[in-house]
Order: structure tokens, then C-alpha cells, then sequence
């Protein structure tokens, strides 16, 4: 790897390491500074900064680059990167493109035509787009589609072209919606029963109401053959017991069985009483003081149950909000925060309506405080095409002034 392309994040308080962590105060600040902050825009879709697949960026990017006009040629020129960088790029015009731009969208277009990764652009462009934007390029699929090493795997947009797809290794499995919830239990309670099943059959339990007395007796059979791990969605049916599986987390939190061990030691922690408060507190300091990225938003989600007794963890959780370049952790920070104590908060508040992550906007929305350049804010988030649905209706429903007591 050359020196020019290190991952290296910059300070959290300038610029460029705003920009890089999603960060709303970056996007502020570019927008004051728009030649200096061009060149980590560009940087932003050319390198992922994301700290993993969790994290947003796209729509973040695909308004700097509205926002302060810049040129869409670099990005266009990207698409002929490796697949990473084109897919990145791709990402942002595709946004730019609903928002109106017909460079974007001619660009990507143009693209399928003689790309490289047209196969990859062109699934992405059907799966975001209107189908008139892209339904009359059939005949170019068409011509090239044989020159592919393989067929693809996605239904959309080539059986609309008449165009061979791959099958699936195996035919899809059933569904077991249609099986009451009795006999469900009764597939994860029998040892015969396959593994993918009981994956099934978790899966659709975890759609309906929990059925804490039925599921606990089994939990400790449900891990994968080799005993290494819990089944998938199992963890998911156990959170979703809530405080009535913490008598039999106490038994499994003992046990010699790592895997369940772990299970009772996590749910025990997310249901721990005022005794435990020192505790996650410690934990939360020690995973700021190892520069934890992964993780501590569980802590914080911990510590957010217990309200304005926690604000010892205050300060930790305002220096992760700060720092962390992992931006969906982001988010628990900044609702434990504004559990435990919002005063001084306004400014996180604002600041968020601008941050990369959707669930930062939307606590931004529910709690910036009423002035004209916050509402002014939420007005653009309202009507943004690029914005996601949950957020556009959340700025509408803040945006509705409250019903007169007063009869008209």
C-alpha cells in the first residue's frame, strides 16, 4: 500500500477527520468552505472511510456534493475503478441522480454501455431507480450479456430483459409462517429436526408475540452441531424476551457451554439493577481508554436504561460521539445521551440533522431545538428526494404546527 492511499483517520476536530467520520459538523463546515473541502469530499467516495458495512456514507456524500456544486466528473470517471470505488461512486450519482441531476444519471447510463462493472451498476441502478430510467436499455444488456463469465444471480432487471439468470444452488426453503406456533416449538424441541429448519422456524417465531415459558426450556439446545455458537436468530428470540429470560440467564451464564454462557452473562447485563451502574460505567472508561470502536454502544444502550443515575458516564459518552470514526455507533451515544442528561445537548442536536447516519437525523429532527435554521433544516430534509422515507415523514410530522386548543 502507498503512503497515499494509508487509511489514516485525521484529527476528529478538523475538516478532513469530520468529513471522514459522517459527521453533520463537517458537512456544516464544507458548506462554509466549499473549495477547501472539495479535494475530501472527492477523497470520501474514492477511499471508504466507513469503519465497517454498518456504516452510512452515500447519502452524506451525494449532498456535499449537491451542496456545494461540486463537479460530477471525478465520480464519473471512478465508475472505471475496481468494483469497490465504482460501486461507491455508483452509490452517490444514483442518489444525485433522484435529486435531479441528468449528469448523474446520463453518467451511469453511459456507463452500461462499455463499463466493467456494468453487471453490478446496472442491478443497482433497477433496484433504486424509477423503471423508465432504465427499462430501455435491454438491448445493450442484451449485447453484452454474453461476453459475461457467468450469469447473473438477480432477477431484476434481466428476466424483464428476457435474459437467463443463474439458479439458486438449492430451491428456495418453505416458509413455516403457515404453521402455528405450537408446532414450531416442537421443531426446535425435536433433535431430528435439520438445522436450516430450526433456523426457520426461529425466524418465524421472532414475527410473532415471544412465548417466553415455551422457548427457555430450549434455549440451551439451540446452538449450531459443532457447540461453538448459537444457532442464527436465536439470540434474537432470547433479547426479544426481555426481562422474563433473566431467571434462567442467571443458570446459563454458569454454564461450561461458552457460547450460552455468554448468552446469560449479555442478558443479565442489559437487565441488570443499580448495582451494576459502577460497573458499566468502569467499562465504558475502559473502552475509551483502549480506543474501543466496536461495542461500546451496548454499553451505552446499558447505561441509557438507568437514566440521570448514570451521569458519571457522561463525559465518556460525549468523547465517543466525538471521536469515534465508527458512525453508527454514533447513534447510542447520542440516545444515551439524551436519556441520561440533555442539558447543553441543543448543539448535538442541530449538529446531527446533518450527520451521515439516519438515526442521528432523526433524533436531530425529534429534538433541535424550534429556531429558523433548525426548522429551515428539517424543511430541506422534508423534501430531499435522496432522503430516506422514515426521516422525510419524521420532518413532516415536526414540521406540522400543533392543533389550536382554541376552537376555529
Amino acid at each position: 500500500m502507498s503512503d497515499e492511499d494509508e487509511m489514516v483517520y485525521a484529527r476528529s476536530d478538523s475538516a478532513e477527520g469530520l468529513l471522514q467520520r459522517g459527521r453533520g459538523l463537517g458537512a456544516v463546515r464544507a458548506l462554509r468552505d466549499p473549495r477547501g473541502s472539495a479535494a475530501f469530499v472527492y477523497d470520501g467516495i474514492r477511499r471508504d472511510w466507513r469503519w465497517d458495512g454498518t456504516d452510512d456514507r452515500s447519502l452524506y456524500l451525494a449532498r456535499l456534493v449537491q451542496d456545494l456544486k461540486l463537479s460530477l466528473t471525478p465520480l464519473v470517471d471512478q465508475l472505471t475503478s475496481d468494483e469497490e470505488a465504482c460501486m461507491r461512486a455508483c452509490e452517490v450519482l444514483e442518489l444525485l441522480a433522484l435529486a435531479g441531476s441528468d449528469e448523474a444519471r446520463d453518467g451511469l447510463r453511459a456507463y452500461v454501455g462499455k463499463g466493467e462493472h456494468w453487471v453490478e451498476v446496472l442491478e443497482s441502478m433497477a433496484a433504486d431507480w424509477p423503471v423508465p430510467w432504465w427499462e430501455d436499455l435491454g438491448d445493450v444488456a442484451r449485447a453484452r450479456i454474453g461476453a459475461e463469465a457467468e450469469l447473473p444471480w438477480s432477477s431484476e432487471p434481466w428476466t424483464r430483459f428476457g435474459i437467463e439468470v443463474r439458479s439458486r444452488p438449492s430451491a428456495p426453503r418453505p416458509s413455516l409462517a403457515g404453521l402455528s406456533t405450537v408446532e414450531l416449538l416442537a421443531l426446535l424441541a425435536d433433535s431430528r429436526t435439520e438445522v436450516a429448519t430450526k433456523v426457520d422456524a426461529l425466524r418465524a417465531l421472532n414475527g410473532r408475540e415471544p412465548v417466553a415459558e415455551e422457548l427457555i426450556p430450549l434455549v440451551a439446545s439451540l446452538g449450531t452441531p459443532d457447540g461453538r455458537r448459537p444457532l442464527p436468530l436465536l439470540r434474537r428470540a432470547v433479547e426479544r424476551l426481555g426481562a422474563l429470560a433473566v431467571p434462567a440467564a442467571r443458570d446459563w451464564a454458569r454454564d461450561d457451554c461458552t457460547w450460552l454462557a455468554e448468552l446469560g452473562a449479555d442478558v443479565l447485563a442489559d437487565h441488570c439493577g443499580p448495582e451494576a451502574l459502577p460497573g458499566l460505567v468502569a467499562e465504558l472508561a475502559g473502552q475509551w481508554e483502549a480506543r474501543t470502536w466496536c461495542g461500546p454502544d451496548r454499553t451505552a444502550r446499558r447505561l441509557a436504561r438507568f437514566g440521570p443515575g448514570a451521569a458519571r458516564a457522561v463525559p465518556y459518552l460525549r468523547r465517543f460521539w466525538l471521536h469515534t470514526p465508527h458512525s453508527y455507533e454514533r447513534v447510542a451515544y447520542l440516545e444515551a445521551l439524551t436519556a441520561i442528561d440533555r442539558d447543553g445537548l441543543d448543539y448535538v442536536f442541530t449538529e446531527s440533522l446533518w450527520d451521515c447516519e439516519e438515526g442521528s437525523r432523526l433524533i436531530g429532527i425529534a429534538s433541535a431545538p424550534a429556531n429558523s435554521d433548525v426548522l429551515d433544516r428539517i424543511a430541506v430534509l422534508r423534501d430531499d428526494p435522496m432522503e430516506a422515507p422514515e426521516v422525510r415523514s419524521a420532518a413532516q410530522a415536526r414540521l406540522v404546527p400543533p392543533p389550536s386548543p382554541y376552537p376555529s
